[in-house]
Parts: C-alpha cells; sequence; structure tokens
C-alpha cells in the first residue's frame, strides 16, 4: 500500500496549527487571568517580546483574541479572549490539573483556580449525553474523513 499523501484529518492538528505554537497557551492563560496587557504578558510568560508579538497577532488572526486600544498616548493595546477562546479555557484547566497530578506529585501547585461553588476546581470532561465522565475504555473512534480508518488510510 502507499503512502498516504496528506496525514490524517484531524481536528486536534488542526487546532495544534493554531494554539500549538510554543507560547500561544500561555498568552492565553494570562489572558483568562485578566492580564491582557502587552507587558504584563512579557512578564508572566517570559516570551521575547518579538515572538509574543507575532503569536498575538495569529491569535487575534484566528478570531481567539480581540485587540483594542487602551492608551491613545503612546498608542498601546489589550487582549481579550472572545467567546471562541474563552471555549479554550476549559482545556487550560485540564492540561493544569494533569500537570500537577504528574509532573508535582508532592502536590506544590503553582496556581489554584476556585470554582464558584466555593471549592477548588477539580476539571473533569464529561459526557453531554449521559452526564458521565470520559474513561479511554468507554470510547469507540468512528472516522469520518473519506479515504480514512482507525488504522489508518483504506488500502486501494
Amino acid at each position: 500500500m502507499a503512502a498516504p499523501k496528506h496525514p490524517r484529518p484531524c481536528s486536534v492538528a488542526d487546532t495544534l496549527a493554531l494554539v500549538g505554537e510554543k507560547y500561544s497557551l500561555l498568552v492565553l492563560r494570562e489572558v483568562c487571568l485578566g492580564n491582557g496587557r502587552f507587558d504584563q504578558l512579557v512578564r508572566n510568560i517570559g516570551a521575547p517580546r518579538d515572538i509574543l508579538a507575532t503569536r498575538l497577532r495569529r491569535l487575534v488572526d484566528a478570531g481567539i483574541l480581540t485587540k483594542r486600544v487602551y492608551s491613545e498616548r503612546p498608542q498601546r493595546f489589550e487582549y481579550r479572549a472572545t467567546p471562541s477562546g474563552l471555549e479554550l479555557e476549559p482545556v487550560l484547566m485540564t492540561l493544569m490539573a494533569w500537570g500537577d497530578r504528574h509532573l508535582r506529585p508532592d502536590g506544590d501547585r503553582p496556581m489554584v483556580i476556585g470554582h464558584s461553588c466555593g471549592k477548588d476546581l477539580a476539571p473533569v470532561v464529561t459526557c453531554a449525553a449521559c452526564g458521565d465522565p470520559v474513561r479511554h475504555e468507554d470510547l469507540t473512534a468512528h472516522p469520518q474523513a473519506p479515504g480514512w480508518t482507525v488504522t489508518g488510510p483504506e488500502a486501494t
């Protein structure tokens, strides 16, 4: 069988093309925390200014962030998450929880996110239909891209 001309069509790959670059999710983290000014982003992320400017431009162009002037002289901007950007916040919370569990076994968490119920957030992915937590053993993939199966491209 010949190798496919293109990799598997995948929404994960498409999403990573937008937010998978170094610093992009950290920008979103800071914006969700309310730190949307360029100097705050530079300080809190540690990204070089030119790279940060490029990431911000891409996130604005993708509709994940908006940019608005907060000072005319000198002209300065702040960034805020759009509704689609805010939809990525649970991804950040899940990544943070994974890091807390697997990279900080001593329990020394650098940030805790509180929920409106008064408790610390413990994110869980659930099925929208039944409400059950998602577990690997309960999932079944159904490829929708023409010519692709779970194991790869269909034999021709």
